[in-house]
């Protein structure tokens, strides 16, 4: 595993997981490193396939490990650690705390891969209702691995979800040239809304428990 650390340490830190088909070293990841950082310290890495430069990710226990060693490092820079992630990255942290109990202090979603590239039918949630903490999904409205309207029955249904719809983007947060806005306007107004969230639901602890900002 290698990581790369952007921002200030804090009382707060963030760990952005990357999705199944690229590295932290990507130009999403790199950004979005970068403008999270800004406002919190925030860590990327590698998966071991990745590193490996294989293109098919490990068995969801690799994966799990290398992001269990991951938070650890992190807890190292931080007092608390939020766990987000890009697609694939964000559903590996829900199971690191909602099945074996690591204490993130909340968890982000940029896209959640609810319905498998290919298959029709959602993947099980069920473990997204045993993190009592706060959970924030961002959906695109063109995201057909995580509709709107799909993830917002899931943070209604979780004990302190809100979810944030992008207007016209897809599962990468792309949004068409006719809109008049770029991918980095969006990430940017994105790490925005996630700094906005972290400071309300996890630093001041208030604000509605479902549904919405």
């Amino acid at each position: 595993m290698t990581a790369k650390l952007e921002g200030s340490p804090g009382a707060v830190g963030i760990l952005l997981a990357h999705g199944a088909g690229a590295g932290q070293m990507h130009p999403w990841m790199r950004l979005m490193r970068s403008l999270l950082g800004d406002y919190y310290a925030t860590m990327t890495f590698n998966y071991r396939y990745t590193e490996a430069a294989r293109r098919s990710p490990d068995r969801s226990e690799t994966l799990l490990a290398v992001h269990l060693a991951a938070a650890e490092r992190m807890m190292g820079y931080t007092d608390r650690v939020v766990l987000a992630g890009k697609s694939m990255g964000g559903r590996m942290a829900s199971h690191l705390v909602g099945e074996r109990g690591w204490p993130a202090a909340g968890l982000i979603y940029y896209g959640y891969p609810l319905v498998p590239m290919g298959k029709g039918s959602p993947r099980d949630t069920s473990h997204l209702e045993a993190i009592g903490n706060p959970q924030l999904f961002f959906a695109g409205t063109r995201d057909r691995l995580g509709p709107p309207e799909l993830i917002d029955a899931i943070a209604s249904r979780v004990p302190r979800g809100s979810l944030v719809v992008v207007d016209d983007a897809d599962h990468s947060f792309k949004v068409p040239k006719a809109t008049g806005r770029s991918q980095e306007d969006e990430l940017r107004w994105m790490a925005a809304e996630t700094a906005q969230w972290i400071r309300l639901r996890i630093e001041l602890g208030g604000g509605p428990h479902a549904g919405q900002m």
